[in-house]
């Protein structure tokens, strides 16, 4: 080797590590937040940096420019991803892509870098298959074991457990299965382990000639309340003193094909979701046509729903002993129940709008609807005592092309949206006493972005 080519060398490996301290200190975690995206174009994880005072941001792991060629980074497709309440570590399902060698369905964890980068932890950690019943077949053998085929995932606000909505399947013989939810229990290091009797059916199933229980989306009850605002000017609704969370816990389950919303009573312990006895004559509330998506507010008062074919949404209050509970239509014993606001459902501004996901604010005031078809996010106003929406001023706000997913900063100051079609993560600033939305310059991302958290 001449000593002229080990001098480039040199010079190449120092400007590579360079460029690898570089990315890896446009994150301070005092003075920025971390942006998690999940691409299904390169089947990866991609991390974004962005400034707490103006919302300025940087590419941190796994840029566009580095992964564009490739897209069996994890060995699979990422959709859905949460970040626990500490940001310490992440989860996305990841679900099997037939291009890619050892490819299978689950759960992965990855661990939150001081520098904004992952780690994975662990393996991917698979679904247990649902167990259905056979028509017609005597036992012990009338019963087959179906592998779920998850959608939407969700958190337990205490960072306790992974909810997943199970979809509508079939089996072998291509008779239905119907939905599911998946219950994991998070233990330390960030690891996971699917409850005991996971998946939970809604009501006990068979398998049927046709589609039904289609599970889409889950929300869990919160069991602590959101912490006073970071910036220290504007207080959730229920961050005051004296007001204690709940000691019980209730998820929801949006089903599509059914347009209902089950009720699943949650062991705050273990995990274990079991039907509320009062409500076994009538497991399941009323909603909009075509359902696709449920919210709770953080301040355990409503839940919201989200009807994708006539654009709207409906507002139910819960009967939980809380105050804004309905006093004649809820039993004397909170059991959970919804008790629809009056003039739900609610309808959303704008035209052909496909209404989707949706989050409700950290600090109880607002929901904000992702419009997928007309590309928008509409901005609702909660009536504090009832529930009821009322559109914002401005209604709407655009985003990018082909929205999937939205998440809220704790803080409620950051508002981030995926493109689909972009590729590209939609950003916005938050005023938090109005709820308006300020767009900032649109992130790039790898092909086809899906899943967004926020730390």
């Amino acid at each position: 080797m001449s000593k002229r080519f080990a001098w480039l060398l040199g010079v190449v490996v120092l400007v590579s590590i360079g460029v690898l301290v570089a990315c890896g200190s446009n994150y301070n975690a005092s003075s920025d937040g971390l942006v998690l995206v999940g691409s299904q174009g390169s089947g990866l994880i991609e991390t974004f940096s962005f400034n707490l005072n103006n919302g300025g941001s940087s590419a941190i792991s796994n840029t566009p420019a580095d992964t564009s060629g490739q897209v069996c980074v994890l060995k699979g497709i990422p959709s859905s991803i949460v970040v626990d309440p500490k940001g310490a570590y992440a989860y996305t399902i990841l679900n099997e892509n037939s291009s890619c060698t050892s490819s299978s369905t689950g759960i992965l964890a990855f661990k939150i870098n001081s520098d904004g980068t992952t780690s994975q932890v662990g393996q991917l950690v698979p679904f247990t298959a649902e167990t259905v019943i056979l028509p017609g077949v005597l036992p012990p053998n009338n019963t087959e074991m179906v592998p779920v085929v998850p959608g939407m995932m969700s958190m337990d606000p205490a960072g306790k457990f992974l909810f997943v909505a199970d979809r509508t399947t079939t089996d072998p013989s291509q008779l239905f299965v119907s939905g599911a939810v998946s219950v994991f229990a998070i233990g330390s290091g960030g690891t996971l382990t699917e409850v005991a009797g996971s998946p939970f059916l809604p009501t006990p199933q068979s398998i049927v000639p046709e589609a039904s229980l289609d599970i889409i989306s889950v929300a869990p009850t919160p069991t602590v309340f959101p912490a006073i605002g970071l910036n220290g000017v504007q207080n959730s609704v229920c961050s005051t003193a004296g007001l204690n969370p709940p000691t019980t816990q209730y998820l929801y389950a949006v089903d599509k094909l059914g347009n209902q919303v089950f009720e699943f009573a949650v062991n705050t312990s273990t995990g274990v979701l079991t039907n509320p006895s009062s409500l076994m004559q009538e497991p399941a509330f009323s909603a909009d046509a075509l359902p696709v998506a449920v919210a709770v507010d953080a301040c355990d008062r409503f839940v919201y729903v989200t009807g994708s074919l006539n654009g709207r949404v409906n507002a139910y209050t819960m009967c939980n002993g809380g105050p804004n509970q309905s006093s004649t239509r809820c039993p004397q014993t909170p059991d959970g129940s919804l008790v629809e606001v009056a003039g739900s459902p609610f309808s959303l501004a704008g035209s052909n709008i496909q209404a989707g996901p949706l989050v409700v604010d950290p600090f109880g005031n607002y929901v904000y609807v992702l419009g997928t078809h007309s590309n928008s996010i509409n901005i609702l106003k909660i009536a504090p005592v009832s529930g009821a929406l009322t559109a914002s001023n401005p209604a709407t706000v655009a985003t990018g092309l082909g929205p999937t997913s939205i998440a809220i900063r704790a803080d409620d100051n950051w508002l981030f949206v995926t493109n689909f079609n972009g590729p590209s993560v939609s950003q916005y600033s938050i005023t938090p006493a109005t709820g308006a939305l300020t767009v900032l310059p649109a992130i790039q991302t790898d092909n086809y972005p899906w899943g967004v958290a926020v730390k």
